[in-house]
């Protein structure tokens, strides 16, 4: 137990490596340092702070060099410690693929080739990645997975609670304050606020890389104002849809709707409205602005909320469309197009979305079989869930390595996705050991971490440096 502990770790460990040095050849400073040195294995010339372009090229060369010892002695101990067939074949292709990935750094940079060759050379790097996050995760399932679970096949909502009213306990009247800032919160309950710093914070990130420095007052404050109006009604909306719902499960019962303190139509009252206003904010950014934002409330309120969310496992999965559609927006507000990067973006949030809410399903999976929701955890098993947990963050990962090519994305970016990144792998590792509600929890703010700081680091690295 203890090799495979050991072991567990210094895959981890390897998979970080080889991510930093991914996200940083993909970014800006790396790419224009190779040209600064074109010897092969060290760089001639003085490397100091007062050269930094031979002082990045040399560190980055002395970085593979260290995460290459590491991968070797990851396999070594893998070979040892693991049996399963497909985890010592992922080490093995990790492997064998680096020293190619090398060699092909090592042309580049001597040749100055340019075209199709660092391109490859990236791309070669992401499949030594991929390969150890795949390692990572069979070995996980197979050290610490049951096959004593029971997954729920004939999935049926648990009954409706009887509602009941205890005159025992006398309540004391609400002053007309109290209850005017009661029905005011319950409102602002319906807007789900929880989520709408982040989505604002994605499509601040589309909008910073669209435009840079010329980024204007006036796009940002109607495109997030319209965010914000467009979340609350699709929260709002999610709340009408769902009340039924939401009288079965702990996490929901209490849901201004479901508690009948605001009145159905009220509520779809207010949804309406806060669409409308939307529509209005955006329309005066430009027409597809508007189109998407619209698009958003829909997918979330009728296709996620009626559709997905009631009848497939792949719920989160397809879902994630709703949470990638504002980096799409933000990117539009600009100048009414959608770039490549802007979709890479809407990528990224879009795989990581289910590495982020499986977490949570796992946190509440009783909450869940009870209202009827078939989530991964319920139908597949929790097993089953946590490597998927794995495999979408190890594809998010990737995913913010092509957005840093296809941008000008710098250092701030790199490095902040590599530290936070490898803190939410450190929570992924640790909810496969502790198997308990609080590590779901803790991976599950790791993750909310993660993709905040991400952003913010778009923003900064557009915006500022």
């Amino acid at each position: 137990m203890a090799e495979s502990r050991t072991f567990t770790g210094s895959l981890a460990a390897t998979a970080v490596g080889v991510y930093l040095l991914v996200i940083a050849g993909a970014t800006a400073a790396i790419t224009d340092a190779v040209t600064a040195c074109t010897s092969w294995p060290l760089c001639q010339g003085p490397v100091t702070l007062s050269n930094p372009s031979l002082l990045i090229a040399s560190g980055h060369r002395l970085t593979a060099a260290i995460v290459g010892v590491l991968a070797l002695v990851t396999v070594v101990l893998g070979l040892r410690a693991v049996t399963r067939r497909r985890v010592r074949a992922a080490l093995l292709v990790g492997l064998t693929l680096y020293p190619i990935q090398v060699a092909l750094g090592a042309f580049v940079a001597t040749s100055g080739a340019a075209g199709q060759l660092p391109g490859m050379h990236l791309a070669v790097g992401m499949a030594i990645f991929g390969a150890f996050v795949l390692a990572l995760a069979w070995h996980l399932e197979a050290e610490t997975g049951s096959d004593d679970e029971e997954p729920v096949d004939d999935l049926s909502p648990a009954p409706m609670p009887e509602e009941s009213e205890d005159d025992s306990v006398p309540r004391a009247p609400l002053s007309t304050r109290e209850r005017i800032l009661g029905t005011a919160y319950a409102y602002f309950r319906l807007m789900k606020p929880r989520l709408m710093w982040l989505l604002c914070l994605v499509a601040a990130a589309g909008m910073a890389l669209k435009a840079g420095q010329s980024l204007t007052v006036r796009t940002v404050l109607l495109t997030l104002g319209g965010g914000v109006l467009a979340i609350g009604a699709s929260g709002t909306f999610n709340h009408v849809l769902e009340r039924d719902i939401d009288k079965r499960m702990d996490r929901t019962s209490d849901r201004p709707i479901a508690t009948h303190q605001i009145p159905v139509r009220n509520a779809m009252t207010f949804g309406v409205a806060l669409a409308a206003a939307a529509m209005a904010l955006f329309w005066q950014v430009n027409v597809l602005a508007a189109a998407l934002g619209l698009t958003a409330i829909l997918f979330y309120s009728v296709i996620y909320t009626l559709v997905l969310k009631p009848n497939t496992v792949q719920n989160t999965v397809i879902g994630g469309a709703a949470g990638a559609l504002p980096a799409l927006i933000g990117w539009a507000a600009i100048d009414g197009t959608i770039g490549l990067a802007g979709l890479a973006l809407a990528g990224v949030i879009f795989l990581w979305t289910p590495a982020h809410f499986y977490n949570l399903a796992l946190a509440y999976k009783d909450d869940y079989e009870a209202g009827g929701f078939p989530m991964m955890p319920v139908v597949r098993g929790e097993t089953e869930t946590r490597k998927h947990i794995v495999y979408y963050l190890g594809a998010t990962l990737v995913a913010s390595g092509i957005l840093a090519a296809l941008t000008s994305l710098g250092w701030l970016y790199a490095l902040t996705s590599a530290t936070v990144g490898g803190v939410f792998l450190w929570a992924v590792v640790r909810l496969h050991r502790e198997q308990t509600e609080e590590a779901a929890f803790r991976a599950f703010h790791a993750s909310n971490a993660y993709l905040g700081l991400l952003l913010l680091a778009i923003v900064a690295d557009a915006l500022v440096l």
